[in-house]
């Protein structure tokens, strides 16, 4: 029999100890490589799009009225991929709108652009093509189209003194929460309603109401493209279904703006006019439409925007030819330094891409929080090609004000990942949106890295 020394337990407990050591270890080291694993995932998608949810309570403007759900299936009949339903119903009245005064007219030729105005107030009401062209055909030579996007009540320059705006929020799934979106009406001052621009030209019809587009299938704003096709399409189909204009059925062809970055818009001008349209429906973004006017205007046709909303084309010399279903950004500024001072904020910062709707909102933003007794504490212009947006949101966050308004296109997604990453994001702080980024092309995109 071998007797064993004391020792053997010592040996045996440590033996055992280290077992227990290394386990504990391999375990801390698997929680190591995991926390490791999922420090990189964190990293990984911040870098490659932002988290569900992080949008949640953001809010913003744009010009919108509640559309019927009859109006939304019949738009979806035109793209059944719709997710987002801005200005289609300025597009589709923005055509209902000429087509009625080339009926008035009785040519598609530049005459029809001394009609537009008239056409949508102090007359016989009606709200369809076919109930005013039924108006027309009965002797009425004074209509008053209200549409789809309101009752519209153009001035003189061709521009709405009265609108409808949707303040619109983002849910938890980084979509606009349709549930919550309230809507406000808000007119004109007075002085908005200018006389009527006198029409120069003496381009002549050719019998064929024939319109163009010049909307975004592709740039910043490519987002608002297929409501606002849907929108024309539908328009083309229901002006047809009623009998056309002066007697034959109006023609559409589309086409792309891009944005300022490219030279897209111009190349499909020069497309549409030597296509010999009547009018062209379009651009979408108020900087586009300033590069293509001219050349539009100077040929005698018409052009009508349905999102242009800069108050520099307010007053431009325009031979009494250019047109928008939406309202100015006086209007829109109005409204939201409203709805921002109404959610209990008293210092604002704004952050807003450098062209004539950045600029011109932001001015018209700030003057109506300053007369809604709040105060602007740091404005950020700034380039939306730039890579980075560190400075110009670390610029807020030094400001720390209550709210933060982002005035902004498709980059805009990319300064909200910067506010969340700097701790000014709409977890965080009151964040608000305009008609340029509000919609869920804006979540799409954040979640993306775009």
């Amino acid at each position: 029999m071998i007797r064993r020394s004391p020792l053997w337990r010592v040996f045996a407990l440590l033996a055992v100890l280290a077992i227990f050591a290394t386990a504990c270890g391999s375990d801390d080291d698997d929680s190591s490589d995991s926390s490791s694993s999922e420090s990189t995932e964190t990293t990984s998608e911040s870098g490659s799009g932002g988290s569900a949810g992080s949008l949640s309570g953001m809010r913003g403007t744009t010009p919108l009225v509640k559309l019927s759900q009859d109006f939304q299936d019949r738009l979806k009949g035109q793209d059944a991929k719709l997710v987002d339903f801005n200005y289609a119903g300025e597009t589709y009245d923005a055509m209902v709108i000429v087509a009625l005064a080339a009926q008035l007219a009785k040519t598609d030729g530049i005459d029809m652009a001394k009609q537009i105005n008239g056409v949508t107030r102090e007359g016989d009401k009606c709200d369809s093509f076919k109930a005013c062209n039924d108006l027309i055909t009965g002797g009425s030579t004074d209509i008053d189209y209200d549409g789809i996007s309101g009752p519209l009540e153009f001035s003189g320059n061709g521009e709405p003194t009265e609108a409808s705006y949707g303040v619109l929020q983002f849910g938890d799934d980084n979509r606009i929460a349709d549930g919550k979106t309230e809507f406000r009406t808000a007119t004109a001052p007075p002085e908005a309603d200018v006389p009527e621009t006198p029409v120069e030209g003496t381009r002549a019809g050719n019998g064929v109401l024939k319109f163009g587009t010049i909307l975004p299938e592709t740039g910043s704003l490519a987002f608002l493209g297929p409501p606002e096709i849907a929108g024309a399409k539908l328009a083309q189909a229901d002006i047809n279904a009623a009998g056309g204009v002066i007697g034959k059925p109006v023609e559409l062809s589309l086409g792309d703006s891009g944005d300022t970055s490219t030279d897209i818009a111009n190349q499909t001008v020069d497309r549409l006019l030597g296509e010999q349209v009547d009018a062209i429906v379009g651009a979408a973004s108020s900087g586009v439409t300033l590069t293509v006017i001219d050349k539009i205007t100077n040929a005698g046709v018409v052009q009508f925007s349905p999102a242009n909303t800069s108050k520099k084309l307010s007053d431009y010399p325009d031979k009494g030819l250019y047109f928008r279903t939406a309202p100015s950004d006086i209007l829109q500024g109005q409204v939201l330094g409203e709805v921002i001072v109404d959610d209990g904020s008293t210092s604002v910062g704004i952050l807003a891409l450098d062209d004539p709707y950045g600029t011109g909102l932001t001015e018209d933003l700030t003057k109506s929080l300053e007369e809604s007794g709040a105060k602007v504490v740091a404005t950020k212009i700034y380039d939306p090609a730039a890579t980075t947006f560190d400075a110009e949101v670390g610029a807020m966050k030094s400001a720390d004000p209550d709210a933060i308004v982002v005035i902004g296109f498709e980059e805009s997604s990319r300064i909200l990942t910067t506010m969340i990453e700097q701790g000014v994001g709409p977890d965080k702080k009151a964040v608000y949106g305009v008609d340029g980024n509000m919609g869920n092309a804006l979540g799409e995109s954040f979640e993306a890295g775009k």
